[in-house]
């Protein structure tokens, strides 16, 4: 089953072509693991009202099953993307952004600084990740092993399972279960 897959790059130089976008790269190439093909890609600027907007399109319109974002997850004024996630998810998935944290946490301090977050808008997980392409391995990394069945979940694809240390076990689905 292939997933359906968009990355947003937030970045003022990335969107004015000053800087050579590694993160998004470093996405594409962490995601040949799952069975996803990234079917949109676009660099913005850090502005809030772009952010949302691409955000809501490519739930809504294009039906992304994930939309991963990355930069403008830390303190500067200009880093907003938070808050344009925030203002279109329906519910936050708040163990993915604690997770993603404490994965960065055990690299450096400055993990905390971190403001990403995730969040469900109608079918498609949106995660923020931060923008340097070495947080973004750390984070990814994190969230792989989920991601699967968060988006099967999603599409109500997924039985119930239940985790075990090896991983998580299918223990039936569907209305006979």
């Amino acid at each position: 089953m292939s997933f359906r897959v968009g990355i947003l790059t937030v970045s003022d130089k990335g969107a004015r072509g000053q800087r050579v976008d590694t993160s998004g790269s470093a996405i594409r190439e962490l995601l040949a693991g799952l069975d996803a093909g990234v079917e949109r890609y676009e660099v913005v600027p850090d502005e809030q009202g772009i952010i949302a907007g691409r955000l809501r399109t490519w739930a809504d319109e294009e039906r992304l099953d994930l939309i991963l974002t990355t930069g403008g997850t830390g303190l500067s004024p200009r880093d907003v993307t938070p808050e344009a996630t925030l203002a279109v998810i329906d519910r936050t998935v708040p163990g993915m952004a604690e997770a993603m944290r404490q994965a960065g946490l055990r690299e450096t301090p400055m993990a905390m600084l971190s403001r990403g977050v995730a969040g469900v808008r109608g079918r498609t997980l949106i995660v923020n990740l931060p923008g340097s392409e070495r947080a973004v391995r750390q984070n990814l990394a994190q969230l792989l092993p989920v991601l699967p069945h968060a988006l099967e979940t999603l599409r109500g694809e997924a039985g119930d399972h239940v985790a075990t240390p090896e991983g998580v076990e299918s223990v039936g689905s569907g209305p006979e279960a």
